[in-house]
Formats: C-alpha cells, sequence, structure tokens
C-alpha cells in the first residue's frame, strides 16, 4: 500500500507534532517531516492541512521578515492544538499496538 495513503489518516498529528515543539514555518515543516522518513507528505497536503488547523483554532500564526526572500509564516499551536495533538498521539499509539498484534507471526 502507498505510504500517502496512510498519511493522509496522521497528517494532522504529524503537523501539530512539529509545531508543538516550537513554532516552525511552512517549509521547515515540510523538512522536519522529511528528516524522519516522511517525505512522500507534497507541499499541498502540508499547507492544507496547516490552513485547516489554523482555521479550526488549532494554530495561531504570524508573519516574520525573512533574510532570503518574502516575510514567512510562523505557526505555533494553541490550546486547542496541544489538546488535539495529545488525543491524536493517544489513538495512534492505540492503532500501533492493534497492528502490530495483528502483523505479528
Amino acid at each position: 500500500m502507498d505510504q500517502s495513503q496512510f498519511l493522509k489518516g496522521v497528517l494532522d498529528v504529524a503537523v501539530l507534532a512539529v509545531i508543538v515543539r516550537g513554532e516552525a514555518y511552512g517549509y521547515e515543516i515540510l523538512s522536519r517531516l522529511g528528516d524522519v522518513g516522511l517525505e512522500g507528505v507534497g507541499d499541498a497536503s502540508v499547507y492544507g492541512t496547516l490552513r485547516r488547523l489554523e482555521q479550526a483554532g488549532h494554530l495561531s500564526s504570524r508573519l516574520a521578515a525573512s533574510d532570503s526572500g518574502p516575510a514567512r509564516k510562523y505557526y505555533a499551536a494553541t490550546d486547542s492544538g496541544r489538546e488535539l495533538y495529545a488525543s491524536g498521539c493517544a489513538a495512534w499509539r492505540r492503532i500501533d499496538a492493534a497492528l502490530d498484534r495483528l502483523v505479528e507471526p
């Protein structure tokens, strides 16, 4: 199965995992996801996720000048974003444990 199908269900948690550790901008989030092995995540998916999470109140953002081009939009997790991250992590752990039991020989 294509990894991108799995990522659709957990992209919110993956993006929040980067942001709860500290404020980050879009390209930085993409890079961090790639660094941990999620290089199959597309730009449009991440930026769409950021917009959706911000509109839902899970992220706040600010624009900051950049030395290397246009201003960057930095995202930070709100209280509800941290709660969504915690519940997403708990759900992931339950799913991971269940799959481990199913796929073990």
